[in-house]
């Protein structure tokens, strides 16, 4: 009889910034206390049969996968892109029968899709008998999300998954794709809301990569640039894009700096600043968005709250002092 199988990865809150993951910039999420997980035994079919509790619909995946978008229904490209990357890469992945369950909200900002591919990474990794590095797992995972999906999203969520630590915050450089954990402080705790439901695909997230393209084409890389950098483009809304992604990569470096200190009056504030910058420059928020972080930030004993993910809805993520 065929081993059972047992995976779970974890959904990912960004405490700050965002939008500048696919510039190679900085960023700092932490895993939650949420996942999604796969059950079930290798075959000998070559083909992928999965039910999932939160789909209606089965998905039965041919090995090896010519193209991931013929994939139906849609939300089995996810894992169909995962196993598209592992053929690419000359391995040869058995056939799989189970199910997946999740905890974490779907359409959240959470990373629900971010936290399937790594589980379906692993699951591939482990019927296979590969050895595979976590930033390698990550770095394939988010070839097939930008496949699934045709969003061309940046490393933070993927590979905050992979190598993320509970109760522990992820810097991550996305250009050395170097990681740094930081021990979130006692005294204070982070909280999580859904606000709305969202999705990237087919929102203006694209859109804000492409801007970032056609800024990079005139001061060089956003990682390195500043904020006299940005002046000399004429463009103003290229300006408020670049404006935003430089003032963020520092307010990472400055919110990591303040945790560290146990500056949670800072912290809080960079988050504020984070979301108004969103808000305004790079024009990811609305107005839901808007009245729930000004709402979590009028409450007793919060420092800080911020629209958090790729934007157009979602979430919002706060620090205060725990109780």
């Amino acid at each position: 009889m065929n081993e059972t199988i047992h995976v779970s990865a974890p959904g990912r809150v960004n405490l700050i910034g965002d939008h500048t993951d696919y510039t190679g910039g900085l960023v700092m999420p932490m895993t939650i206390d949420a996942f999604t997980t796969v059950i079930g035994q290798a075959n000998t079919s070559s083909v992928w049969n999965l039910v999932s509790h939160d789909e209606a619909e089965p998905i039965s995946i041919a090995l090896p996968i010519i193209d991931p978008h013929l994939v139906y229904p849609a939300w089995g490209r996810y894992v169909a892109g995962v196993l598209f990357e592992f053929n690419k890469i000359g391995c040869e992945v058995p056939g799989f029968t189970g199910e997946i369950s999740t905890t974490i909200p779907i359409g959240s900002g959470l990373s629900s899709s971010a936290a399937l591919e790594i589980a379906i990474a692993r699951i591939a990794i482990s019927i296979s008998k590969i050895e595979m590095s976590e930033t390698d797992i990550a770095l394939l995972c988010q070839r097939a999300e930008q496949n699934a999906s045709g969003v061309p999203c940046g490393i933070m969520d993927q590979l905050c998954i992979a190598v993320g630590r509970p109760n522990t915050a992820t810097l991550i450089d996305c250009h050395t794709l170097d990681v740094q954990h930081i021990a979130m402080p006692d005294e204070i705790e982070v909280v999580t809301r859904f606000i709305s439901q969202r999705t990237l695909a087919g929102s203006e997230y694209s859109d804000r990569v492409t801007d970032c393209v056609d800024i990079e084409k005139l001061i060089g890389p956003l990682r390195l640039a500043s904020i006299s950098d940005a002046k000399n483009i004429n463009d103003q809304r290229l300006y408020r894009r670049a404006r935003h992604v430089i003032t963020e990569n520092q307010r990472v470096r400055d919110f990591a700096s303040a945790l560290s200190q146990k500056d949670f009056s800072t912290a809080g504030e960079l988050m504020v600043a984070s979301h108004t910058s969103l808000t305004n420059d790079y024009e990811t928020s609305n107005e839901e968005m808007d009245r729930a972080v000004q709402a979590m930030t009028s409450e007793p004993g919060f420092l800080g709250a911020r629209m958090t993910g790729g934007g157009f809805g979602g979430c919002i993520v706060g620090i205060r002092h725990r109780a």
